[in-house]
């Protein structure tokens, strides 16, 4: 039998972890297979734990629920993987970049009381992986298309603008309400900055959307065992 892993990130946060938690069971349904939660920072149990759990000649497919093609999936979860022992396990690519997380973000945005016209600030985490910054940059396209405006990249933690400054940047070049999109998976530490960046709007964090629970349920579905992937 096909086992499914969810791999996150991982946050102090009670409601985030609990977010994850339900979008995996979302899936689980959709699937009608459970799927199990790992994280790689923050709490447990990692993706090699879980993956030691599982029996060893089934194969698992493990969805990386992160939004860029950063450090976590590129080096972190091969690595789990590769220490688990597992011989039977394919890695999908992440969540994003993909025009699914994008269209989720937008609903966001709109369910957050967005307008034509408001500037917009596409917030992410933030990263210090090339690939992963030319990943978010082709988010922010993708968004500007959906939306029609004009959308502005920043960040959370890693890299420049913080979103505070990108906040205060659209203040001085307009007089109209400024929206920050979440690109955010759950609610946790980055999502609380982003709710005291001084925007007029927040879009929530992806979350539970059925957007996200339909992109990784195909995730898994699509998924073939072909092997342990490398570690870059």
């Amino acid at each position: 039998m096909m086992r499914y892993v969810l791999v996150a990130h991982g946050t102090r946060k009670a409601g985030g972890v609990n977010m994850v938690g339900e979008l995996a069971q979302r899936v689980s349904s959709v699937l009608d297979r459970e799927v199990r939660v790992a994280f790689v920072d923050v709490l447990g149990p990692t993706p090699c734990e879980v993956l030691d759990s599982l029996p060893a000649h089934e194969p698992a497919v493990v969805v990386p629920a992160f939004l860029a093609g950063g450090y976590h999936v590129r080096v972190d979860v091969p690595a789990h993987v590769a220490a688990s022992g597992h011989q039977r396990v394919v890695v999908t690519q992440p969540l994003g970049p993909c025009h699914g997380t994008v269209r989720v973000m937008a609903d966001r945005l709109f369910e957050s009381g967005w307008r034509p016209g408001d500037s917009v600030i596409l917030a992410a985490a933030g990263t210090s992986d090339r690939s992963a910054q030319s990943d978010l940059r082709k988010t922010a396209a993708m968004l500007s298309a959906l939306t029609g405006d004009r959308v502005e990249l920043a960040f959370a933690a890693t890299g420049a603008p913080t979103v505070a400054e990108a906040v205060q940047a659209a203040r001085h070049r307009t007089d109209g309400r400024v929206a920050v999109a979440s690109y955010l998976l759950a609610d946790g530490l980055f999502q609380d900055r982003l709710r005291a960046s001084g925007a007029d709007i927040v879009g929530d964090p992806l979350g539970i959307h059925p957007g996200m629970v339909r992109l990784i349920a195909g995730r898994f579905r699509r998924a073939g065992v072909v092997g342990l992937p490398t570690a870059a």
